[in-house]
């Protein structure tokens, strides 16, 4: 195979690289997105919400958690596109053609469960580090770190803790993952076939913006619940259907909350990441043996 014409594929860890690099620029965006959710009552709008924590913990607080969003990346991610990948590539058919839809969605749905159960723990503490930062001082939990904020939960609230809001973790990662992955390979596919695009980042970038939409809208109202249980003080959830009848009696839009942050922090994240995982695939993947 001429060097021109070799196809390379992903490593199974270049996924976790690629979300862990799109994180450090896209946190503050997480952040705010965790304080619209976990609001109730009384609303604050994206860019009020952006003065209030540069106002109270200075430019720096919007990157309160950085630590624990960097180690769920590289837990959660790197089993949802390793799995993802790995499968991919094993099922894929001797001819050099793409793996059917419904495979594709079967494969990333599986890696996204994976890929949420392994990185709970890691998403618990982001999401109660990025909250901490509105709560009164005497109600903070002041973790210091990711690995602190796992020690602390492990040993005051005990280790099961640490799986609080598993449930819609790995359902939010299953949609994510199938809306992020496989509607990727396809959108990316069904444009290559086109005459118009060729395989650069304008097609990339193209592919994971509407990738992303996709995922935000079948995650959100996951989203909302996962995090709210998260946030939750122990006994304060006793059951998701109680969790779901309280957040519907707020408001049936309740579940779509934080929307407009979530889709402004999870386009650049997926076409951040998929840029940076393409990259990598080019620069440094394997090459497919031919067959």
């Amino acid at each position: 195979m001429s060097k021109a014409n070799e196809v390379r594929v992903s490593q199974w860890y270049f996924g976790g690289l690629a979300s862990a690099g799109a994180a450090c620029i896209t946190h503050p965006l997480d952040l705010l997105k965790v304080q619209m959710q976990t609001q109730q009552g009384k609303n604050i709008s994206m860019i009020k919400l952006t003065g209030v924590v540069i106002k109270n913990q200075g430019v720096l607080g919007l990157y309160n958690g950085i630590s624990a969003s960097l180690l769920r990346q590289l837990t959660y991610s790197t089993a949802r596109f390793g799995i993802y990948e790995m499968a991919k590539q094993q099922f894929a058919p001797k001819d050099g053609s793409a793996i059917p839809f419904y495979m594709s969605a079967f494969l990333a749905g599986l890696g996204g469960f994976a890929g949420g159960f392994v990185g709970n723990p890691a998403d618990l503490v982001n999401v109660r580090m990025q909250n901490d930062v509105k709560l009164p001082p005497e109600q903070r939990r002041n973790y210091k770190n990711a690995l602190h904020g796992l020690w602390r939960v492990a040993a005051s609230e005990g280790v099961v803790r640490l799986w609080a809001g598993a449930t819609m973790t790995c359902s939010r990662a299953v949609l994510m993952t199938i809306g992020q992955l496989s509607f990727y390979d396809q959108i990316k596919a069904i444009l290559l076939n086109s005459p118009y695009f060729e395989d650069n980042v304008i097609t990339h970038v193209t592919s994971s913006l509407l990738a992303g939409a996709i995922a935000t809208t079948l995650t959100q109202p996951v989203d909302v619940l996962k995090t709210r249980a998260m946030n939750a003080k122990p006994g304060e959830v006793t059951s998701m259907l109680q969790l779901i009848k309280s957040t519907a009696k707020e408001n049936p839009l309740a579940f779509f909350k934080g929307y407009i942050p979530a889709f402004a922090r999870l386009a650049p994240h997926t076409i951040l990441t998929f840029v940076f995982l393409e990259q990598l695939r080019i620069n440094f993947g394997k090459v497919k043996k031919e067959q």
